[in-house]
């Protein structure tokens, strides 16, 4: 018996696949020398044809001229428009024709966007003494600093909770909690003035439970301690609804964000520090909370600049009866001066302003949470 088994059947088959390889492979070598040639010709003329096309090189561009024609109409040229006009004085619609085609029947006249007077800085200037502004200023710096830290712990706390083992009924809590991202702008803050009126359900419940009525919309100093009244004035109450219906609408849109954070954290870190007798508290400060610095710093950043775009809420519960002074944001005094008085110019250098201030707390916020990294 021979080292190597043979079989019949496939030696056969093994030696037909041969000849039969040997049969085509002439055949398919001709029909590849024969093709060879038109390939060649072909590679030619289209690299002839091409070479012909004075704007061949930019074929790649053509395909992203959509992206640029739109960035530079909807995004470029607002910024640098607004950052001209707050340099000038609105003086009407512009009717000086800059050109225009004649073609017989059909004429295009191109005319100014607006009449303008050039004044410099004197916008800017203006800022400094305009008492209005530094109100709006002073409001929206103290929703800022109370509701962006309210919003982000309450939303921390409840993405904790969520993430709990133990926790049942997940999806239906995280869609509950979430869900007042949805509503309307418009809907829910004018549900909220109806529910923080002085005979509203809020001040009502309170009566029940044998509390003093508190004037959420009218503002007063009724209720707060004497130290207190002169530092927060009679629009305190009314902030603090501005900052209750906001956090309300937005604690629950922040939650699934850090929800999502928590868990991408490694489990084998939470394992490690078990094994090292770290407590749950241990746990939070030196392993959830450094995971989620990244995290953590983008809900802040975001929540920053949200609150200096505050609009709708404010505008509805002073319209509702909270006074303007406790309520004004910068956003509603710069459409005051647009849309309302049309000095364009003076809104414009308010919204450079503004747009300074939101890209330096950004960078500031980046840089510490860059720093805390290290």
């Amino acid at each position: 018996m021979s080292a190597k088994s043979s079989n019949p059947v496939r030696d056969k088959f093994d030696a037909v696949r041969k000849r039969a390889g040997r049969a085509v492979a002439p055949v398919w070598q001709s029909a590849i020398d024969a093709v060879r040639p038109l390939r060649q010709r072909q590679i030619r003329r289209t690299r002839a044809a091409a070479d012909k096309l004075p704007f061949s090189v930019a074929v790649p561009y053509l395909f992203l001229a959509p992206f640029f024609v739109l960035f530079s109409v909807f995004l470029a040229f607002p910024i640098f428009y607004t950052v001209f006009l707050s340099l000038h004085t609105y003086k009407g619609i512009g009717t000086t024709t800059l050109f225009w085609i004649d073609l017989g029947p059909v004429q295009f006249h191109l005319t100014r966007i607006a009449e303008l007077e050039f004044v410099g800085l004197q916008n800017y200037q203006r800022l400094l003494g305009d008492a209005l502004f530094h109100n709006a200023l002073a409001n929206t710096t103290f929703i800022l600093l109370v509701q962006v830290p309210l919003m982000i712990v309450l939303g921390l706390a409840l993405a904790l909770a969520l993430n709990a083992s133990w926790l049942r009924f997940k999806g239906l809590f995280r869609t509950t909690i979430a869900l007042p991202v949805a509503a309307n702008l418009v809907a829910y803050a004018t549900v909220f003035l109806l529910l923080l009126q002085d005979n509203g359900i809020v001040n009502t419940a309170l009566q029940m439970a044998g509390l003093p009525m508190v004037p959420w919309l009218t503002g007063g100093t009724a209720l707060l301690p004497g130290p207190l009244k002169s530092v927060l004035g009679t629009g305190f109450w009314p902030r603090i609804s501005l900052i209750g219906a906001v956090t309300w609408r937005w604690t629950g849109y922040n939650m699934i964000i850090l929800l999502a954070g928590l868990q991408s954290v490694p489990q084998q870190l939470y394992e490690a520090a078990e094994i090292d007798g770290a407590s749950r508290w241990e746990k939070f400060r030196y392993v959830t909370l450094p995971q989620l610095r990244p995290v953590l710093l983008f809900v802040v950043v975001t929540s920053t600049i949200g609150t200096f775009r505050l609009f709708s809420e404010p505008l509805i519960i002073s319209e509702g009866g909270a006074p303007l002074s406790a309520t004004r944001t910068l956003v509603m005094y710069i459409y005051n001066m647009a849309f309302q008085q049309f000095q364009l110019g003076y809104a414009s250098a308010m919204t450079v302003v503004l747009v300074g201030i939101v890209a330096v707390l950004s960078i500031v916020q980046l840089r510490i949470g860059s720093d805390s990294d290290e």
